[in-house]
């Protein structure tokens, strides 16, 4: 017994790798064995394989079984040892997979995937980012860098998790950068001194442009003033925190029914809202989109950030054009061809 409980110590300690290859040796030496002992009773090298197999496992179906006393005790050989490292190998996978859990739940694993969006700094914006993307596109991968040693959302498993300082680059590699479709940063909310939430963006945002400089990047920024340092760096977007809870408290105030206009379009719980549709080659200018997708039950608003092509019909639409319009999800899906 003392023996026995000195070889399985030794085992636990021995590299996943190393207990794989001794498994197979195991197994492949003990069909050599009892193929040599009985080649009458298993007529191949292959059955006898077979028969170390069912016999490490434990199946037991009888149709091959030692005859000769000395296969007999190879037999109960096969129990002792056999059984136990199969015993060892079912442990350590149960282990392995235990360990991955904890790793993901923490933060330590990598992201393999591609084509994803990378959410930056973890807080109430981000969660409501995580439900707005995965409403949009169900199928998305969300990837969310924060310094703190907990999966915020380990219940979805759309959402990765990578624990570390987001401004490293080995982390920003860790979460696939190279390989994802956008990058959103947020204000870091454990900071209070609003300049420095937006040094730490602006750091993370360098970080992000120098990896990989065609990811669409985002930022949160909290004072209007670092726009101008935010634009060194070529960011794509900025979000400028508050500005629209602003706005809108000063609407409330001075334009009745204003706000309430705005609030639908920026609020997943009404039925309309801003979509992005795709270019019909019938349309040579603004007016015959415009015309178009009226006729549709959608608005045309904007290419791009420009808002103002209502006073551009007649200009001929630009190759790089993205239209944006103002509707509900079901006349969205009709244009977009996915109804």
């Amino acid at each position: 017994m003392h023996f026995l409980l000195k070889l399985s110590t030794i085992m636990t300690q021995v590299r996943k790798r190393t207990i794989g290859l001794s498994i197979l040796l195991f197994v492949a030496f003990s069909a050599t064995v009892a193929y040599v002992l009985e080649p009458d009773t298993f007529g191949s090298w292959f059955n006898s394989f077979y028969w170390v197999m069912t016999t490490m496992a434990t199946v037991g179906y009888g149709d091959f079984f030692a005859k000769t006393v000395i296969g007999k005790v190879f037999t109960i050989f096969l129990y002792i040892f056999g059984i136990g490292l199969l015993s060892l190998v079912i442990g350590k996978v149960i282990d392995s997979i235990a360990e991955i859990g904890r790793q993901r739940r923490v933060g330590k694993l990598p992201f393999l995937g591609g084509n994803h969006v990378i959410l930056i700094n973890w807080s109430k914006k981000a969660q409501a980012a995580v439900g707005e993307i995965l409403s949009y596109t169900p199928d998305s991968h969300i990837v969310i860098i924060d310094e703190s040693g907990q999966h915020p959302l380990e219940q979805m498993n759309q959402v990765h998790f990578i624990s570390g300082d987001p401004s490293s680059d080995e982390i920003l590699v860790k979460a696939g950068l190279p390989k994802a479709r956008a990058a959103i940063i947020f204000g870091d909310v454990r900071i209070d001194e609003a300049a420095l939430v937006d040094g730490k963006s602006l750091l993370i945002a360098s970080s992000i442009e120098r990896i990989s400089p065609n990811v669409h990047t985002t930022v949160e920024i909290m004072q209007e003033k670092n726009v101008q340092n935010f634009r060194h760096v070529q960011v794509n977007e900025f979000v400028l925190s508050h500005d629209a809870v602003s706005r809108l408290a000063v609407r409330a105030a001075l334009q009745e029914g204003n706000p309430e206009v705005i609030a639908q379009l920026i609020s997943r719980s009404h039925g309309d809202d801003i979509y992005e549709v795709p270019v019909d080659r019938s349309w040579e200018t603004y007016g015959d989109a415009f015309q178009g997708l009226l006729r549709q039950g959608a608005t045309l608003i904007a290419d791009r950030h420009d808002l103002g092509i209502n006073r551009k019909l007649d200009d001929p639409i630009p190759a790089d054009a993205r239209l944006y319009v103002v509707s509900d999800e079901a006349t969205y899906r009709k244009i977009a061809g996915k109804g």
